[in-house]
């Protein structure tokens, strides 16, 4: 028996375990599929992690060993995956001595996220050597491997600019970035410093028809304004178009919410089983390893809560259903309270400009704000838990 297994090693897991044992909590273990603990961070190349957690700005291997030295008195189990959770906290483990059942008196989700390859995406062509994801990419470069040295980078999220920078740093030179969407999903001025710094043009309204190429990547036909063309590279890296890794949850009979695609969580990061908590991009799409971070530790310390029997009663929480233009929010369960604020956030499938609202079930207005939505930003609404006493239904749109 333990009072918290933690399943995942990466920012958010470990920040969870820090606060945790930080307060006291000594019946802890962490839980790592991978070898290595950091998370996605530990193939990144580039500065711009560890802020939020340590104060510092690393490159992402430096970040991963941070966390790693910070959880060196928590014990951290690698190569050791946890196969289901059932009811009750009873967790079932696959470690190097076979198939085990431990449990716990809370179970935290920090299983992260995974970018979408190119089977899902339907692109058709040949199969040749040179097709990889942003992360096995940034892995190959790591170890000092070369797998091209001309490839095409298909997506413009944030994660694309970190493939370019990967790139950069281990000598290889994109010849492009395809965009179907008529702007980049990264906030501009991205694409201007990709051509000016980087030298890599950035075609927008542009869809990859198909890979071509016999045993290794020979180029891509792309299509802009209905003309196709050949595009001459020896790679292409397929990057964003991020889920939840929740097959866990899922399979564990966890209920997923049908917008972020990851587990449904309250404001206390409690999924509807009162013993499993989420939290970090496991809950959404993605976000970046700060965010992360941060939503391990306030996790960590609503867990805390419940070790204690002080969170709210779950049949007391008002269930946010989504409304006109909102493509997900987060979370989908909210507590009415006398004092103190809640934070939603939400996302658009589509750029709006118009007012984030927030509604009961009567209609009445609860709270709203201005926003220009793009997609992949993160739209918050704050508001005082008090506005929610007597609600009984959440909605928020963008009108």
């Amino acid at each position: 028996m333990h009072d918290v297994l933690i399943v995942g090693a990466g920012p958010a897991g470990v920040n969870a375990a820090r606060v945790l044992r930080k307060a006291g909590v000594r019946n802890i273990a962490v839980l790592e599929r991978t070898r290595e603990v950091g998370g996605l961070p530990r193939y990144c190349g580039h500065t711009g992690f560890g802020m939020m957690d340590f104060g510092r700005v690393w490159r992402g291997p430096r970040y991963a060993r941070a966390l790693a030295a910070s959880v060196a008195d928590v014990p951290v189990l690698t190569d050791t995956t946890v196969t289901a959770i059932e009811p009750g906290g009873v967790v079932h483990v696959a470690t190097e001595r076979g198939l085990e059942t431990w449990r716990a008196r809370t179970v935290l989700l920090a299983t992260g996220t995974r970018e979408t390859p190119r089977g899902p995406r339907l692109v058709s062509g040949t199969r040749p050597w040179g097709v990889t994801t942003t992360g096995a990419f940034q892995e190959m470069v790591m170890k000092g491997l070369r797998p091209f040295e001309r490839p095409v980078i298909v997506g413009t999220e944030l994660v694309a600019f970190s493939a370019l920078m990967t790139a950069r740093h281990g000598g290889v030179r994109p010849v492009a970035m395809i965009e179907e969407n008529a702007r980049i999903t990264a906030q501009r001025p991205a694409d201007v410093l990709a051509r000016l710094v980087y030298g890599t043009a950035v075609h927008l309204e542009t869809r990859l028809v198909s890979i071509l190429g016999g045993e290794k990547v020979e180029g891509v036909e792309i299509e802009h304004a209905g003309v196709r063309r050949v595009l001459p590279c020896d790679g292409v890296v397929f990057t964003g178009r991020f889920v939840p890794d929740a097959i866990l949850a899922r399979l564990s009979g966890i209920t997923l919410d049908n917008g972020t695609h990851g587990p449904l969580v309250d404001s206390t990061f409690r999924t509807l089983d009162p013993r499993v908590f989420a939290a970090g991009n496991v809950l959404r799409a993605v976000e970046h390893s700060g965010m992360a971070a941060r939503e391990g530790q306030r996790a960590a310390r609503m867990m805390l809560r419940a070790l204690s029997g002080r969170l709210p009663d779950v049949r007391k929480a008002v269930p946010v259903e989504r409304g006109e233009g909102v493509a997900s929010v987060l979370p989908q369960r909210l507590y009415p309270a006398p004092k103190g604020n809640v934070t939603l956030h939400a996302r658009v499938a589509q750029a709006r400009k118009g007012m984030l609202r927030l509604v009961d079930e009567r209609g009445r207005v609860l709270a709203e704000r201005r926003v220009h939505a793009l997609p992949e930003r993160r739209l918050e609404l704050p508001l005082p838990a008090s506005l929610l006493e007597g609600v009984a239904a959440l909605r928020v749109e963008v009108v």
